[in-house]
C-alpha cells in the first residue's frame, strides 16, 4: 500500500498510506450518508444550510444528529474514525455542491442509499444500537424511488391521462 500511495505523491495528488481502511472508510460512509440523504430528501446541494444551527428549523441539527448517531454505530462496532464527519460537514457546506443522490434523485434514478444509510442502519441492528435517524433516511428515500414508477389506479386523470 506505501508503493501505490508514493506513486500517487509522486504524481502530484495527495495520498496517505493507511494500515487499516476501515477508520477512514467509516468517516467517509457517515458524511456521505448524512449529507446525500438529506440532499436527495430536501433537494438542497450541500450548501451552508447543512452546516447552520441558529435556529430551531435549522437544518445543521439535522445533520449535526444523523453523524452523532452514525458515530455511535461505529463506536459499537469498534471502529475508532479517522475524521470527523461534522468537520467534514462543515467544510463541504462551503461548496454549493450537488451530492451524488441529488443528482440521482432529480433524474429519478435509483440511488446509492441501500449503501449509505441502509449500511449504516444494518451496521446499527447488528451492533445493537438504535439508529432511527439513518433508518428513517433510508426507509424515506426507499419510498421516494417508489413513487416513481407507482401507478394509482384510482387516481383520476384528465383526457390527456394526466392526474387531477
Amino acid at each position: 500500500m506505501k508503493e501505490a500511495a508514493d506513486l500517487i505523491v509522486a504524481g502530484g495528488l495527495k495520498a496517505e498510506a493507511l494500515e487499516d481502511a476501515r477508520p477512514a472508510q467509516w468517516s467517509k460512509l457517515i458524511f456521505n450518508s448524512s449529507v446525500n440523504g438529506v440532499s436527495a430528501l430536501t433537494g438542497l446541494p450541500h450548501s451552508p444550510h447543512f452546516a447552520d444551527e441558529s435556529e430551531m428549523a435549522s437544518l445543521g441539527h439535522l445533520l449535526h444528529a444523523l453523524i452523532e448517531e452514525g458515530k455511535t454505530v461505529a463506536a459499537a462496532a469498534g471502529i475508532e474514525l479517522h475524521e470527523d464527519p461534522w468537520a467534514m460537514n462543515k467544510i463541504g457546506a462551503c461548496t454549493n455542491h450537488p451530492p451524488s443522490m441529488l443528482y440521482d434523485v432529480r433524474h429519478q434514478l435509483l440511488t446509492e442509499v441501500d449503501f449509505l444509510s441502509g449500511a449504516i442502519a444494518r451496521e446499527a441492528a447488528r451492533v445493537g444500537v438504535p439508529a432511527p435517524l439513518h433508518t428513517a433516511v433510508y426507509r424515506l428515500i426507499n419510498g421516494k424511488e417508489s413513487s416513481w414508477t407507482f401507478k394509482d389506479e384510482n387516481q383520476e386523470v384528465d383526457v390527456h391521462g394526466k392526474p387531477l
